[in-house]
């Protein structure tokens, strides 16, 4: 299965970004499936103009991503929170791809602050349905995300490991169930 780990924050020192590397590393070691990071720092998105209908369709410089996002057959989006919901950033680069109809997509929010971006995964929790996805119910909350991942990924807070594993181990059962 080819999964895209979309890692949502814009901002160039992302703590978030530490969780999507460490997801990939677990992913990756615990299966057989093939899993990228789509990075929307890497991506020049202007404001949404029109759908991209299919790779060939995309703007030159937007190709490779097209072909990656029309590829994947599982997504998990990883966001801070802003203002009680996900990032601009990371709508527009799902706006501009049609519906993911009967894939699966995995909910991870973080925040240095105390509440882990919970109104971040609430407010996820209505735009997957609207994707025509399949949201994951076991989401993966990060408080605190600053003490649990360091900056490559790797989990400093090992009591959070529990939780890690819980999320990336029904989110599979989901893609997979969904991919059979």
């Amino acid at each position: 299965m080819q999964i895209e780990i979309i890692s949502g924050s814009p901002r160039k020192e992302s703590v978030t970004f530490r969780v999507a590397l460490h997801l990939q590393q677990q992913i990756s070691s615990s299966s057989p499936h093939t899993v990228n990071i789509i990075d929307v720092r890497e991506w020049n998105f202007p404001l949404l103009q029109e759908v991209i209908s299919s790779p060939e369709a995309a703007p030159e410089h937007l190709q490779p991503l097209a072909k990656r996002m029309f590829a994947a057959q599982a997504f998990i989006l990883v966001t801070p929170e802003y203002n009680g919901t996900y990032t601009a950033a990371l709508k527009n680069l799902l706006d501009h791809f049609p519906k993911q109809s009967h894939k699966a997509f995995g909910v991870v929010t973080a925040s240095p602050g105390a509440m882990g971006g919970m109104r971040a995964s609430q407010q996820m929790l209505l735009l997957i349905p609207a994707l025509f996805g399949v949201a994951c119910p076991n989401m993966l909350i990060v408080p605190s995300v600053d003490k649990k991942f360091a900056p490559d990924g790797q989990l400093i807070d090992l009591g959070y490991a529990k939780a890690v594993e819980t999320f990336t181990r029904e989110w599979l059962w989901l893609a997979e169930r969904l991919q059979g």
